[in-house]
């Protein structure tokens, strides 16, 4: 057998290297700020989400105690108010609660809630005590926002009232305002939301807006007429007074009813046309 070569290299043995290991000392603190960031965390997504409503007044609103409702449940808070940078609108600031995140869409509305009196009814007694607050209209869309312009003049129907809504033209406005009831058959079925002076300045459109289940009752043969005042006819039977109530009296109002040749008229669709006559 022949013998090794000398020029061979040997082999040497690395000593082991120690592990290197995290100080005891060092891993309490490591933990302590896992969990003190965790709970930051959480804190912040129980503050809510901030949003932004612009007013072109700030009459009633203070930062720190004016509320946010929705159907009188408080659902936030105003935390800043401030002017615009052009100085000619009011920018709110205010914090909603986690818990009413769904309702902060696009479409959603809101609008201070002060004393006042329309249609013939008196709203916002209980901010003579408690201070005005911003009221929410929920909306229908799932897109969410956070910059809003907020309505000066509170809606007179919310979103979520069951109904459809029409529209009137007629020659003039009379004593109909927003507000104004709508009856069928001496019973208030809805109400005056909106009117405005069409475009050629010849006559005026109006908005209203009929409560479920009423609004089954109004076809395409339906007749709107002008129901302010008071009626009084005289033929062989004496004298005949007729109204459709004191509100509508003071404060004017509207009516309407099918014809009994079309009561199985078809149904109207949402925003029909019709025409308000005069009686």
């Amino acid at each position: 057998m022949s013998e090794l070569p000398n020029d061979l290299p040997q082999a040497v043995i690395a000593p082991k290297r120690p592990r290197r290991t995290i100080p005891l000392v060092w891993i309490i603190p490591a933990i302590a700020a896992l969990i003190g960031i965790w709970l930051a965390i959480g804190a912040i997504g129980d503050l809510g989400r901030s949003i932004t409503i612009r007013f072109d007044t700030a009459e009633g609103l203070e930062a720190g105690k004016t509320l946010i409702r929705y159907k009188d449940v408080n659902i936030g808070e105003v935390k800043t108010v401030t002017l615009s940078k052009d100085q000619k609108h009011v920018l709110v600031t205010a914090r909603i609660d986690k818990t009413a995140h769904d309702l902060i869409v696009e479409d959603a509305q809101f609008w201070v809630v002060r004393p006042r009196f329309t249609g013939g009814q008196l709203s916002g007694v209980g901010t003579l005590l408690s201070g005005a607050y911003i009221s929410v209209g929920a909306g229908k869309s799932k897109k969410h926002k956070r910059q809003f312009v907020g309505l000066e003049v509170a809606p007179v129907l919310t979103s979520d009232l069951p109904g459809r809504q029409f529209q009137l033209r007629a020659e003039h406005l009379g004593s109909l305002d927003i507000g104004a009831p709508i009856y069928f058959r001496h019973i208030k079925a809805g109400e005056v939301t909106a009117y405005e002076l069409d475009k050629n300045g010849r006559g005026v459109s109006l908005k209203v807006f009929i409560q479920s289940p009423y609004d089954q009752f109004v076809g395409v043969g339906s007749r709107f007429w002008n129901a302010s005042g008071i009626d009084i006819a005289l033929d062989a039977n004496g004298v005949r007074v007729q109204t459709q109530s004191i509100v509508s009296v003071l404060l004017g109002g509207i009516a309407f009813e099918t014809p009994s040749h079309l009561q199985n008229d078809t149904p109207a669709a949402p925003n029909t046309v019709f025409t308000l006559h005069h009686d």
